[in-house]
């Protein structure tokens, strides 16, 4: 009976011990997997570390360099930015600017997403191709200067008006992003809203647009963050009226003080501060993440 059990088992296969080949490949994988993990998430965040601990040294202690902690936490450094760069009313701006920015894009860019995902039309691929030429070629400096004279000739060059409608115009990024969630959506509850009566117009802003709550949420928090982190269009917009500033370009007035001596102190700490809205966007948009369409449609 041995012998016979012995015999039917593959020869040159020696039986091992312990773990074989494939198991140990697999330990190999996966400790290289977190290694890599674990020096992203340290490249990642060793800038926001030294960051918050600049923002709690002192002057001296950030031009010399010499310890990554500071000796003594200097909390008074977040009153003093949040006075000297007037964070009241430039936060104020940055917030109606990012708002304004991301309700138009979403408007556009889900508009034209769903006309082009469900109509056909002439120039429909040149549209497209130009949408995607955009998301890869970057003219920001070469076409600052005519969309600053376009402004001035809209009366728009004195107002965050101005920077708000170039900054929805470029919405190529989210317009692709909302055309993958518009394709997720069956074209049955289209037909079905035809079919009862309900116009192009109706049917998206009542039955297709609530449906697209997910990309929404992801594509505005990307919008939200594009906008609050622009930083040449509010300056070149908003020289003459400096009251008109955003966060971004009152955060680059602390850099010298009145005696024109280097601040970096309190440009981390109101960098720091800076970073407040966005988490608490990221905070109000991170449910729309898991949210999905599916079960839309039972047959």
């Amino acid at each position: 009976m041995n012998e016979s059990v012995i015999s039917k088992q593959p020869a040159g296969r020696p039986q091992t011990a312990g773990r074989t080949p494939g198991s140990a490949g697999r330990i190999v994988t996966r400790t290289v997997m977190w290694l890599f993990l674990l020096a992203t998430a340290v490249l990642t965040l060793f800038p926001l570390l030294m960051t918050l601990t600049g923002s709690l040294k002192t002057g001296a202690e950030m031009m010399t360099g010499g310890t990554l902690f500071p000796a003594k936490l200097q909390f008074n450094n977040y009153a003093e930015a949040w006075k000297q760069a007037n964070f009241a009313r430039y936060t104020w701006n940055s917030a109606f600017m990012s708002v304004m920015v991301t309700v138009g894009t979403l408007l556009v860019a889900s508009m034209a997403a769903y006309v082009v995902d469900r109509r056909d039309f002439p120039g429909k691929r040149i549209y497209v191709t130009v949408q995607a030429s955009m998301m890869f070629i970057s003219v920001g400096a070469i076409v600052l200067r005519p969309q600053f004279d376009l402004m001035v000739a809209l009366h728009l060059n004195t107002t965050l008006w101005g920077v708000i409608l170039i900054l929805v115009s470029a919405h190529s990024s989210t317009f692709f992003m909302l055309q993958g969630f518009f394709k997720a959506i069956p074209r049955e509850l289209d037909e079905a809203a035809m079919v009862d009566g309900s116009g192009f117009i109706r049917t998206f802003f009542r039955i297709i647009l609530p449906l697209l709550t997910p990309g929404l949420g992801v594509a505005g928090l990307f919008a939200f963050r594009h906008a609050w982190n622009e930083y040449i269009l509010p300056l070149v917009f908003t020289m003459t009226n400096p009251q008109l500033q955003t966060l971004t370009v009152g955060l680059a007035n602390l850099r010298y003080g009145s005696s024109a001596a280097m601040q970096i102190h309190l440009m981390m700490a109101g960098a720091c501060l800076s970073i407040l809205p966005m988490l608490l966007a990221y905070i109000l948009a991170n449910k729309t993440f898991i949210q999905v369409t599916a079960g839309s449609v039972k047959g």
